[in-house]
């Protein structure tokens, strides 16, 4: 599912402006994984949040979270996805991606 042109980082912008060809290489293989398996929309935007927590990505995060709240995960499940990772992430980390996330969750909330 492609997100609203209006909300996409002005970097993904400006990569898809100077660089259609490999963003459309990259966004195909994103919908082409997402084939592979038997993983739901949101299950996968929950799985793939977790690892944008995991290697520090804000963008990515930002990302995920926008998506998993469009394939219908709740606030809370947004949460527990990334609470979890605690003992194996570290706590520093953990309370930054949460940050991270309520600045895209509170976008909704005017």
């Amino acid at each position: 599912m492609m997100m609203n042109k209006d909300r996409l980082p002005k970097n993904y912008v400006l990569l898809q402006k100077e660089y259609p060809g490999f963003m459309a290489a990259v966004e195909r293989l994103g919908a082409v994984l997402k084939e592979q398996g038997p993983i739901d929309d949101k299950t996968a935007h929950l799985v793939q949040l977790a690892a944008a927590v995991a290697i520090h990505s804000e963008g990515s995060v930002h990302s995920h979270v926008r998506r998993a709240l469009a394939a219908g995960a709740s606030h809370e499940e947004i949460n527990h996805a990334i609470i979890l990772l605690t003992s194996t992430i570290g706590f520093p980390t953990v309370s930054a991606a949460l940050s991270w996330a309520q600045a895209i969750v509170g976008e909704g909330a005017d």
